[in-house]
């Protein structure tokens, strides 16, 4: 896939003029990280923004006291690393990745050129950000609201959105290399607990798991473990 192409494929430029996109994809960086490297931690300076080829990266934090949350999850033909791209602040998050990621980077300067120069571009932050902004406001919900097992439910039907692969009429596979472990961190739990969810799910028949892909066969059921 050519500079050009990944621009096009992320919504973030994907309606930039020709002349721009071709300016920009001469100021990616290509850079391929390793499963379970580290891209950058939290408080870091933060002047590239990330946009992803191939592979999945995960956005977390750590407390104080080391214990992990994770916030996000990121695919092909997305990006990330925006807040301090625009605001030239320390990161707010760290980023793995969770298998072998291929990512350009693009630096601060050349993105506050583009931005400066094609106001289309701030309207595309603007809707990134609110996005953004909507995920957190619906995830605070999720662990202010329900159990274990309906954040499991809401945080495997988020994925199953923006990341699934539909393999028949009724049945969406997540396969974003998810250990349980990586899902306790995104629901608030123990990896015990996520994993006695993933059984009921799958004893139900909501569910199908294999190795670290989850097939999902019944959105309805999920949803309706949103609502207890």
């Amino acid at each position: 896939m050519s500079n050009i192409d990944l621009l096009r494929r992320t919504p973030l430029f994907a309606d930039l003029p020709d002349a721009e996109l071709n300016a920009l994809a001469a100021h990616l960086s290509r850079r391929t990280f390793g499963k379970g490297m580290i891209l950058f931690h939290k408080d870091s300076p933060g002047q590239t923004l990330y946009l992803i080829e191939s592979g999945t990266i995960r956005i977390f934090v750590l407390s104080e006291t080391g214990q992990e949350m994770t916030l996000n999850v990121h695919g092909a033909g997305e990006c990330f690393g925006e807040i301090s791209l625009l605001d030239g602040k320390p990161r707010s998050a760290g980023a793995v990745a969770l298998e072998q990621t291929v990512t350009y980077a693009l630096h601060r300067d050349d993105f506050l050129r583009c931005l400066h120069d094609y106001p289309l571009l701030a309207q595309r932050i603007i809707e990134l950000l609110a996005e953004r902004l909507r995920h957190l406001t619906a995830y605070a919900e999720c662990l202010a609201f329900l159990d274990v097992p309906g954040r499991l439910a809401a945080a495997l039907l988020d994925l199953a959105e923006r990341h699934g692969v539909k393999r028949d009429a009724n049945t969406v596979a997540i396969d974003l290399h998810l250990t349980q472990t990586e899902l306790a961190t995104w629901v608030g739990a123990t990896r015990e607990m996520v994993n006695r969810a993933l059984v009921v799910f799958r004893d139900q028949g909501w569910i199908s798991i294999e190795g670290q892909t989850i097939k999902i066969l019944d959105m309805r059921q999920l949803r309706e473990r949103t609502l207890r």
